[in-house]
C-alpha cells in the first residue's frame, strides 16, 4: 500500500468516526419515537462511500501548511452530510428506486407507509419526507461545518467559499433537471451540468475550503490551482460517473443496469452519441431515452449505438485529456510536496473505472 493509500484509509476512518460523534449529539433533538425512521435513514446515507470530498478538502489544507489538527477531519466530514442531502434529492428528482444497493430516500419511506397502514398516498409521503430528510442534512452540513473547532479565522476566511459551493450545488441540480426537459443536450449544456452538478463541489470547492482554511485566505495561486486541476478532475470525475451510469457493474454502482437511461439523463454520452448517429439510431435513442419500463434489451441496443458512433471512446478520451491536463497542473504548484502526491492518486482514483 502506498503512503497516500494509507493516508486515504486514515481520512475514512476519522470522517466516519466525526459522523457517528456528530449524529450521536444530534440525537437528544430528535429522540421522539416517531423521528426514530428519520435518524436511521439519514445513518443509512451516511453509511459507506469513497469519501472523496473530505479527502480533496484535507489534502487542501495539508497542501497549505496545515497540520495535524483533528478539527479539520470534521469540517472535511460535514462535506458528506452534503453530499448525502444531494443524493437523496437527486434520487427523488430521478425517480430512482436505489441508492448504493438500498432503496433511495422516498422509496423507503413510501414502504414505510404501505407497511403500516397509514391514510393518504405513500408516495406523496414518501417524496414529502425525502424532501425533508435531505434538508434536515443540509442544516446538519453547515452546523458541523461550524463547530468543527477549527480557528474561527480560518472558518471566516472559507465562508464565502462555503456558502458559494452549495448554491453552485442546488444551481447545478437545476440545471440537470433543465436538461432533461428541454432536451438541447448540446456539448457545451453537457459539461456546463456536468461542472456545475459535480465537478465543483466534488473537487474544485472542497479542495478550495482545505487550501482556504489552511491558508486563511484566498490567493491568486489558490484559485489558479482548484481552476486548473479541481475543474479538470472534476469534470472528468463526472465523465465518469456517466459511463458508469450506463455501463457500470450494478453490483459496485448499486443502481440497476442502465438506470441513467432510464432516467433520460442527458449527458455528455448522449450528446456524442446523438452527435455521431445515424437518423435510425438517432431515432432509437430519442424514441427510448427516458423510458421507465426500458427493460435489458432496450439498455442493451442504447448501449451498442453508444459503443458504435465512437461516444464511449470519445468520453473515454475525454475524461484521460482532463486527467492530464490535471496532473500536469500539480507540477510548478506552491503545495507540500506530499500534498502533490495525495492528489495525483485522489485524481487518478476519481477518474478511474471502478465505482
Amino acid at each position: 500500500m502506498t503512503a497516500s493509500a494509507a493516508a486515504l484509509d486514515t481520512i475514512r476512518s476519522e470522517v466516519d468516526r466525526s459522523l457517528r460523534e456528530f449524529v450521536d449529539r444530534q440525537r437528544p433533538q430528535v429522540n421522539a419515537p416517531e423521528l426514530a425512521p428519520l435518524l436511521a435513514a439519514a445513518e443509512d446515507f451516511l453509511a459507506g462511500g469513497k469519501r472523496l470530498r473530505p479527502a480533496f478538502c484535507y489534502w487542501g489544507w495539508r497542501g497549505a501548511g496545515g497540520g495535524d489538527d483533528p478539527a479539520v477531519f470534521t469540517a472535511a466530514a460535514s462535506l458528506e452530510l452534503l453530499q448525502a442531502s444531494a443524493l437523496v434529492h437527486d434520487d427523488l428528482m430521478d425517480a430512482s428506486d436505489l441508492r448504493r444497493g438500498m432503496p433511495s430516500a422516498h422509496r423507503r419511506f413510501e414502504s414505510l407507509h404501505e407497511k403500516a397502514g397509514w391514510r393518504g398516498s405513500a408516495e406523496q409521503f414518501g417524496q414529502g419526507a425525502a424532501i425533508l430528510l435531505g434538508n434536515l442534512m443540509l442544516i446538519w452540513s453547515g452546523e458541523m461545518w461550524r463547530g468543527s473547532g477549527l480557528p474561527e479565522e480560518s472558518l471566516a476566511a472559507a465562508r464565502q467559499v462555503h456558502d458559494h459551493m452549495r448554491t453552485e450545488l442546488m444551481c447545478g441540480q437545476y440545471l440537470d433537471l433543465l436538461e432533461q426537459a428541454h432536451g438541447a443536450n448540446t456539448f457545451e449544456s453537457a459539461l456546463r451540468v456536468a461542472l456545475f452538478k459535480s465537478g465543483k463541489y466534488s473537487v474544485e470547492q472542497p479542495l478550495r475550503l482545505g487550501l482556504v482554511l489552511a491558508a486563511r485566505g484566498r490567493e491568486p495561486w489558490i484559485d489558479r490551482l482548484c481552476e486548473e486541476y479541481g475543474r479538470s478532475v472534476g469534470i472528468a470525475f463526472q465523465l465518469r460517473d456517466d459511463i458508469l451510469g450506463v455501463f457500470g457493474d450494478p453490483a459496485e454502482t448499486g443502481k440497476p443496469a442502465g438506470d441513467d437511461l432510464r432516467e433520460g439523463k442527458r449527458t455528455m454520452l448522449i450528446a456524442r452519441t446523438l452527435a455521431a448517429a445515424s437518423p435510425a439510431q438517432a431515432r432509437t435513442v430519442n424514441d427510448t431515452l427516458g423510458d421507465p419500463e426500458l427493460d435489458a434489451a432496450g439498455v442493451g441496443g442504447l448501449r451498442r449505438i453508444i459503443e458504435e458512433t465512437g461516444a464511449l471512446a470519445a468520453c473515454e478520451d475525454m475524461i484521460k485529456n482532463y486527467l492530464d491536463d490535471a496532473l500536469s497542473s500539480l507540477d510548478d504548484a506552491p503545495i507540500t510536496a506530499e500534498a502533490r502526491t495525495a492528489l495525483a492518486d485522489l485524481a487518478v482514483a476519481a477518474t478511474s473505472r471502478r465505482t
